[in-house]
């Protein structure tokens, strides 16, 4: 699976494993700076994706997990929006081979359809905790809703769902048509930059000079006119589309976003 084709501008697009190794370095050297035994956890998102959607550069985080290795320091992934089926895995930790010590879900986790979160360890941490606890409760902690039986009863479902139908699959298969969609567009007016995982793609406008975000605010309002919905991260077009997404569907939207940018001033 491709991070990108893009070798240009943005170093979170450029596909050169020394450059994911070399960034992820700024860890060692903050080891070397403070001491490793002060720094308890590194937490990155796999896929940043409020951000204007930034893949990993490659070998990034498997450099961050062995540097965390060496030091002793858990490493974190914040998977609330690469989480269930959104790279083509259930995780982006499956889909990219690192597996983190904790992870953090949401979102897919019940489909949005009732908010809920959750925190997944490795074995040695639980038992850690359980080894440990100096209370009849192993780990004291908790929120007015844990454990909410309406949420939880949606997770399940969710789940099932995600098994029964196949979606992550899906989501997979999917990936290259929206992949070649969204790459298409390179050499349209304004966009500088396109940057894909899986089905999410980000597509970088150039920034309107003194007024950022203004040229991806615009494009938001105009997909809307368009009966299209896309998140605009700055002056990125962020797109992350169910995973029951045809070809047809990615074909319609990219028609859409090709007009839109024809237009946009």
């Amino acid at each position: 699976m491709r991070l990108t084709r893009d070798l240009g501008r943005n170093a979170f697009s450029r596909g050169c494993p020394a450059q994911g190794a070399e960034l992820a370095e700024d860890l060692e050297r903050l080891c070397a700076l403070h001491g490793p035994d002060t720094i308890a956890a590194v937490i990155v998102e796999p896929l940043a994706g409020a951000t204007g959607v930034l893949p990993p550069p490659v070998g990034y985080l498997q450099k961050l997990r062995e540097i965390c290795d060496r030091h002793g320091i858990l490493l974190i992934f914040d998977e609330v929006i690469s989480g269930f089926g959104r790279l083509g895995g259930a995780t982006a930790a499956e889909v990219l081979g690192v597996t983190p010590d904790i992870m953090t879900l949401a979102k897919g986790l019940t489909n949005a359809a009732v908010p809920m979160g959750a925190v997944a360890v490795r074995d040695t941490i639980y038992e850690a905790a359980l080894e440990n606890a100096k209370t009849p409760i192993e780990l004291f902690h908790g929120y007015t809703y844990s454990g909410h039986p309406l949420a939880a009863a949606a997770g399940l479902a969710t789940l099932e769902i995600y098994a029964e139908e196949q979606l992550f699959q899906r989501a997979a298969a999917m990936a290259p048509v929206m992949e070649a969609a969204a790459h298409s567009l390179r050499g349209r007016p304004h966009v500088i930059d396109v940057r894909n995982l899986g089905l999410v793609v980000g597509i970088e406008l150039a920034a309107r000079p003194g007024k950022p975000g203004a040229r991806g605010k615009d494009a938001l309002m105009t997909a809307g006119g368009e009966a299209l919905m896309i998140r605009a991260a700055g002056d990125v077009i962020a797109l992350s589309p169910p995973l029951i997404i045809s070809e047809d569907q990615i074909g319609e939207i990219f028609d859409i976003l090709s007009r839109l940018l024809d237009r946009l001033d």
